[in-house]
């Protein structure tokens, strides 16, 4: 039963995949007028521009993950001390 999902993803993937490759006409265009004439800074800041949209995400996920771990490991730390005080009080 599982398998057959895993094809059907598999599937979907394969007949999204050239629009997943696609570029926007509107950049593609700027990017094509640019490089002709010669001014291949624009292209360059389009792609600065793109990796930065793309890092924000990751930052984000790591910034709260890392937040997230450290206030776990904090938690942790306080119930093995708890649990300690007990069982000096118990024993």
């Amino acid at each position: 039963m599982r398998t057959w999902k895993v094809w059907l993803v598999i599937v979907v993937l394969l007949a999204v995949s050239p629009e997943l490759m696609a570029q926007c006409a509107m950049c593609r265009g700027t990017v094509e007028s640019t490089v002709s004439n010669g001014r291949s800074v624009v292209a360059s800041n389009l792609n600065l521009g793109i990796v930065y949209l793309l890092m924000i995400p990751y930052l984000i996920v790591a910034s709260i993950t890392y937040l997230w771990y450290r206030n776990s490991k904090r938690e942790y730390g306080r119930r093995l001390e708890i649990a300690g005080r007990v069982k000096r009080a118990l024993s």
